[in-house]
């Protein structure tokens, strides 16, 4: 576990589905160690990303979802360090296909475990905000990368294709805030937050919809 940081690197650039386009700001999260790393997205900024990266092998670029805003940087990415292995769970090939001409080197599975600078990360399948929509749990850190599934404040957007708010809170409710409370959230967009400060509210989301 020596050595081990999570970094975050904020991009901007667009988000497009169902016929709409939207100004967006994405943390792109690295998680390793001097020698090796992991992305986690890949949105909008290769050449940020990489500059994060700096010279240490990166292994994987783990998409949390297949969303253009997640992973729009993608091909740029593989074209700099070509034996990095991209991976998205299946269920988002649909989504993925439509911005990568080409596929995915792997697939993000639940309960998989893919190690990185002698720890690990464990794939949670989190279906709602997309069909197959992951969360990344470090738990050595007591860390969870939540994509777009959880957010401060709720659970992500369900209002367009490939999206269901039952789903996405069941996700939430089986799969994260049956996490320590203390566990923090990393998010695709905007603020931290923890299990903890979320786990009361999930009456709220239920009674709001969406």
């Amino acid at each position: 576990m020596s050595g081990l940081r999570v970094e975050k690197v904020v991009t901007s650039g667009t988000f497009s589905i169902d016929g709409g386009t939207w100004e967006v700001e994405n943390n792109v999260w690295i998680v390793g160690d001097d020698s090796q790393c992991d992305v986690i997205d890949a949105a909008h900024d290769a050449e940020a990303i990489l500059a994060a990266v700096g010279d240490r092998t990166l292994t994987h670029v783990l998409c949390t979802h297949g969303h253009d805003d997640h992973i729009d940087a993608v091909a740029d990415i593989r074209a700099a360090r070509p034996d990095v292995q991209v991976l998205i769970n299946d269920a988002d090939r649909m989504l993925w296909d439509r911005v990568v001409g080409t596929p995915p080197e792997g697939g993000l599975d639940d309960g998989q475990v893919i190690p990185v600078a002698g720890s690990e990360l464990r794939v949670l399948h989190t279906p709602g905000h997309s069909p197959g929509a992951c969360c990344l749990l470090l738990a050595d850190e007591g860390v969870v990368f939540s994509g777009d599934t959880l957010f401060q404040g709720g659970p992500g957007a369900t209002g367009r294709s490939f999206s269901d708010f039952p789903t996405i809170v069941d996700s939430i409710r089986q799969r994260l805030l049956t996490l320590p409370p203390e566990t923090v959230v990393h998010t695709g967009h905007g603020d931290d937050t923890t299990i903890g400060a979320e786990a009361p509210h999930v009456q709220e989301w239920l009674d709001r919809g969406h």
